[in-house]
């Protein structure tokens, strides 16, 4: 869930605050550690799909259904860990403040595909006079 507006002011108000009361600190906790852990992750995530395929093509080959079955379900697993540490890490890198290690974006904030579907609905039912 995305932080509101307030929500975020307030956030960047403490973070400036604890970048002048301690630069030191604040420096150490930039978010180089989520960032390492996520590429780390992605990473091991890589290496079991290719732990996967092997497994497919092993059961294949001895014809042991069985073991490709878990072979796949291995890769689809670590696909899965690779695409949500992806966006993870991305959203690390793009992170708003001195403290997310990134730029802001600026523009209108994005929403979310719900919240576009509900105004979507709301503008239906408005046209229809309900």
């Amino acid at each position: 869930m995305p932080l509101s507006e307030h929500e975020q002011r307030m956030l960047e108000q403490m973070e400036r605050a604890l970048y002048a009361e301690d630069p030191k600190f604040a420096t150490a906790l930039e978010g180089s550690g989520l960032r390492t852990y996520t590429r780390r992750r992605v990473y091991q995530a890589i290496a079991g799909f290719l732990v996967g395929i092997a497994l497919l093509m092993a059961g294949m080959v001895a014809q042991w259904i069985w073991i490709s079955v878990v072979g796949f379900l291995v890769m689809l697993g670590c696909a899965v860990l690779v695409v949500t540490g992806w966006r993870k890490g991305g959203a690390a890198r793009g992170a708003a403040g001195p403290l997310g290690g990134g730029p802001r974006r600026q523009g209108r904030p994005r929403r979310s595909m719900m919240d576009r579907i509900e105004q979507r609905w709301q503008r239906r039912r408005d046209e229809q006079g309900h």
